[in-house]
């Protein structure tokens, strides 16, 4: 949902734009979820310390409210963006800056940092396996989800780039506003 809410921007652009924006905030969110991971991950086993329950909670919470932030902002861009269209001549096209896809995604990582340290064959056992061991599965982790996230990117600029949803402009860029709330406020209802 967050690289959702990231990728959508309200403005009537080539479909070939929205696929690169699509798939940039993808990799970028991707990357900064992975190495956030890989390497809190690699520190944490390296220096033999466990992540505590409330840290993971806190980032639970963080990603909830990042996601109705998101949502909340997703849906003033494209109200601004349907002002504009109605008076042109105070049209502005405000960017994400390239690099907030990258720290939302490491700020996402940090709930699941705990999880992954406590995958096996990490837990009670991470001082018994051999460290190359530990850290190339981490890395392996790491890659795995840089490759996921990014192949959901594929398939969202595939999405954001279809006749329909062009079509359905607005409406759409609003849904996932207010789907990334929706979702924002179950996650701290769960959290």
């Amino acid at each position: 949902m967050a690289i959702a809410a990231l990728s959508v921007d309200g403005h009537d652009t080539p479909a070939s734009m929205r696929r690169a924006r699509a798939l940039g905030v993808a990799t970028r969110f991707a990357l900064g979820h992975a190495l956030l991971l890989g390497l809190g991950a690699a520190i944490i086993v390296l220096i033999g310390w466990s992540i505590p329950p409330h840290v993971e909670r806190g980032g639970e919470i963080l990603g909830g409210a990042l996601l109705i932030v998101m949502g909340l902002m997703t849906l003033q861009h494209l109200r601004q963006h349907a002002s504009h269209r109605d008076h042109p001549r105070h049209a502005s096209h405000p960017r994400h800056p390239s690099h907030l896809a990258t720290l939302i995604g490491a700020a996402f990582a940090i709930s699941s940092l705990r999880a992954v340290v406590m995958l096996t064959p990490f837990g009670q056992t991470a001082g018994a396996q051999p460290l190359p061991l530990l850290l190339a599965l981490i890395g392996i982790f790491a890659a795995g989800i840089l490759l996921s996230m990014s192949l959901f990117g594929v398939a969202l600029a595939g999405v954001l780039s279809t006749r329909t949803l062009q079509r359905l402009g607005h409406g759409a860029g609003a849904l996932v506003g207010v789907s990334s709330i929706v979702l924002g406020i179950a996650w701290l209802a769960t959290a």
